[in-house]
């Protein structure tokens, strides 16, 4: 439950425990979390504030611009206000992301239907606006006494990444500006007159260089966008039930020499769900969301393929072209159906963990258990195994940790990505032998 006190601060109820799982499952509460865990200089007060937070040791929470407090119960259950202090943005800045924003008609659209897409955090930096904070901007003041971030401000702080799951705007509430005021703002800005081109002589004179200029039109995918700010629209079209289904190719002619019916018609039903899989992501996601996908490689393409249930002389092909055999390329189409291009990557590539992203897979590894419950691992690459038990973490180049569980003598995807490693090893655990994924 949630009190608003005017438009300049919110106060949350204390949210329950959160064993057993991560902080933040939404972009912005995952962004949040990585904003504080790449900045933090002392990871046992991390882990710490972790300790913490899953116990449900943080009470309500409030925020106001520039601030975010709760009370915290440390270890013995002694009471601490903690405080952490976010700087609020500067006015001129907050008129440079309203500016922006109408300019986006996807985000204008988004933000007045209480939507705040991931793109707009790329969009303001590139206004010289950073929205999540960055190295040292998040401030800490504890009545433990504490000098930097204790593990009451940083439990705080991993609740607020839960409160980020509920409502992003929390985030532009602690930068200075209230969800009332900010959308009164840019209904103001989007509904204001763009002026009049006029010549010389003024309205009445000949048109100026800016008349020639002026767009025959807007763009479709834009008009949509912007939902009830331009007058009615018609509705979208409605999303077909199913995939179109191609030609029959059984004729009475004979195929051409080195052609496969059979082949033939499996690619057209391929490229028919394919079709139907865009259209469902564009119509979830609106242009302004949509990220193009990188092309597939043979190798990629092969196991995408394979993953639609080909008749089994097409199977056959495509796992002798793919190199991987019959096994091999049912591992992969075991990963491709776990997560796509990326968990394929991580079943094939052995890659050695270097630098900075190794200093962060050991901080997660290190918080991700209290000191009594770490499994043992051995690490290896990119992979670290428990030891005696047949459950591996692989790490992907995106920072995100893969359950793989051993079978019949092999290592097999056992589940899907997680931020929290503890949490992906869960699932290899859980993974029934020889389970469909």
């Amino acid at each position: 439950m949630t009190r608003h006190d005017g438009d300049t601060e919110r106060t949350f109820a204390a949210l329950p425990p959160a064993h057993g799982r991560g902080f933040a499952q939404t972009w912005w509460g995952q962004a949040w979390q990585r904003a504080l865990e790449e900045t933090a200089l002392d990871s046992q007060q991390l882990k710490a504030g972790r300790r913490l937070a899953r116990a449900g040791a943080v009470g309500a929470v409030s925020v106001r611009p520039g601030r975010i407090t709760a009370v915290v119960q440390g270890r013995d259950r002694t009471a601490y206000r903690a405080d952490v202090l976010l700087e609020e943005l500067p006015a001129q800045q907050w008129d440079r992301f309203l500016d922006m924003t109408v300019e986006r008609s996807g985000h204008v659209a988004a933000l007045l239907d209480r939507d705040m897409p991931p793109h707009l955090v790329e969009d303001a930096a590139a206004t010289g606006i950073e929205l999540l904070p960055g190295m040292g901007d998040l401030e800490p003041e504890c009545g433990c006494g504490a000098w930097d971030h204790c593990g009451h401000t940083a439990a705080l702080c991993y609740q607020v990444a839960r409160l980020l799951d509920q409502d992003p705007f929390v985030l532009l509430l602690m930068r200075g500006r209230g969800e009332r005021d900010l959308l009164d703002d840019l209904q103001a800005r989007s509904a204001a007159p763009t002026g009049i081109p006029s010549g010389p002589s003024g309205p009445s004179g000949p048109p100026g260089p800016s008349a020639s200029s002026e767009p025959d039109g807007v763009d479709a995918a834009e008009a949509y966008a912007t939902g009830d700010i331009l007058p009615p629209l018609p509705a979208l079209p409605e999303l077909p039930a199913e995939p179109g289904a191609p030609p029959s190719l059984d004729t009475e002619t004979s195929p051409a020499a080195g052609v496969d019916p059979a082949a033939l018609e499996f690619l057209a039903a391929r490229t028919a769900a394919e079709a139907h899989r865009m259209l469902v992501e564009a119509l979830r996601t609106g242009p302004e969301q949509r990220v193009a996908d990188a092309e597939l490689t043979f190798a990629q393409d092969t196991v995408r393929l394979a993953a639609g249930s080909p008749a089994e002389d097409v199977a056959e092909r495509l796992a002798d072209g793919s190199e991987r055999g019959r096994e091999g390329l049912a591992t992969a189409v075991r990963a491709w159906r776990l997560g796509g291009v990326a968990a394929v990557s991580v079943l094939d590539e052995d890659w050695t963990v270097e630098g900075e992203a190794l200093a962060r897979a050991r901080a997660a590894l290190e918080s991700a258990w209290d000191e009594d419950e770490q499994p043992p691992l051995r690490a290896e690459g990119n992979r670290w195994t428990v030891v005696g038990a047949p459950s591996q973490l692989r790490l992907g180049r995106d920072g995100r940790w893969w359950p793989y569980r051993e079978e019949h003598g092999r290592w097999v995807p056992a589940g899907g990505p997680a931020q929290d490693p503890a949490t992906a090893l869960a699932s290899a655990q859980l993974a029934p032998e020889d389970g469909a994924p």
